[in-house]
């Protein structure tokens, strides 16, 4: 087991799920309405596989059919798997009709992407989700696919699983490290109902406190992405955790700004820094600050507690997250533990 991370996990039998219907679509109505959490997956339960934003063949989803099988459950492969249209999983009307058949069918009990890349904001606006609000269930994924938690917990209130997808299952796991197999092992813990709770080890940047709330994120771009629009996340009373891969530190100064005069920051319960994969400076252009200097100048006037360096985002330690489920955030010099309530 990897030292670094450590992943609790208490039966289903005592997760409570405290709602019975349906919010309604409108977002400033929606911000007062509880969550509805989706059904727990049961043995023989089936998970769609779709592509809703870049491409993948089918040999490179083999290895996660072969692991959820093992999980017990059963999986129906998307037409957009194998179908390319250059760098997208099939044509946006293939993928738009691949994507809302899974939301529409009844048997399906979860859709897991395949992959991320870009995409999913092209079919946003055409998938209709009445039956998914009446009949919700689980949606996975991260990076690309923080576009659908976001519309979904805006508009909808239903939760999600930020997770890694079909192309982070290793094709040999007598090869793999130990943390990919916690993580991927921890969708199987979510989707099951078991309540999860992180625990790690102190950054010495972290900010003290001790918070709880609805917990949401996801990829920092896409969530700029959405400012202004009806997917646009919602983060009052929330803890927010963000990551990103492959931006330059004065990009994500911005996209922090962004954040910052948009009001998304003022009324937080917390943030969760994730896993950054910053590109460097250009020879002669560089910025002078640091991630942790960009992050802390931007929250200076807030008190929430705010960690570094969490198990989430482009990289091996990236746990599942259920995005819009209440979790208890605490950031002590012996450690960051995040709980779900």
């Amino acid at each position: 087991m990897n030292r670094k991370y450590f992943l609790s996990l208490l039966p289903a039998s005592l997760v409570i799920n405290p709602l019975k219907s349906i919010a309604t679509e409108t977002p400033n109505i929606q911000s007062l309405k509880r969550v509805k959490i989706p059904s727990y997956l049961l043995s023989g339960d089936t998970i769609g596989i779709t592509c809703p934003a870049g491409y993948i063949t089918q040999a490179e989803i083999d290895p996660s059919i072969i692991q959820m099988k093992s999980w017990g459950f059963n999986v129906s492969v998307g037409k957009t798997v194998g179908a390319r249209d250059f760098t997208f999983g099939g044509t946006d009307q293939e993928r738009l009709a691949d994507l809302q058949q899974m939301l529409d069918d009844p048997n399906i009990k979860a859709i897991m992407c395949a992959r991320g890349g870009y995409g999913a904001i092209r079919i946003l606006d055409q998938l209709d989700f009445s039956k998914y609000k009446s009949s919700p269930k689980w949606l996975i994924g991260f990076s690309d696919i923080t576009i659908l938690h976001s519309h979904i917990n805006t508009n909808y209130r239903v939760a999600t699983i930020h997770s890694k997808m079909c192309n982070s299952f290793p094709s040999d796991w007598a090869l793999a490290e130990p943390i990919q197999i916690e993580t991927i092992n921890s969708i199987q813990h979510a989707l099951k109902g078991d309540r999860m709770k992180y625990t790690t080890p102190c950054n010495v940047s972290n900010r003290m406190g001790s918070v709880s709330g609805e917990l949401i994120g996801g990829n920092l771009r896409c969530i700029e992405n959405l400012a202004g629009s009806k997917s646009e996340i919602e983060t009052e009373g929330k803890i927010l955790f963000v990551e990103d891969t492959g931006e330059y530190l004065y990009s994500i100064d911005r996209m922090f700004y962004n954040l910052k005069r948009s009001g998304k920051l003022d009324k937080l319960k917390g943030l969760i820094i994730g896993g950054f994969k910053v590109k460097p400076d250009d020879a002669g252009s560089e910025f002078g600050k640091t991630l942790t200097e960009i992050v802390l100048d931007k929250v200076k006037e807030f008190e929430y507690p705010v960690c570094f360096d969490f198990p989430v985002g482009h990289q091996r330690a990236n746990f599942a997250l259920k995005c819009g489920v209440k979790h208890n955030f605490e950031v002590w010099e012996s450690g960051t533990k995040l709980e779900e309530v």
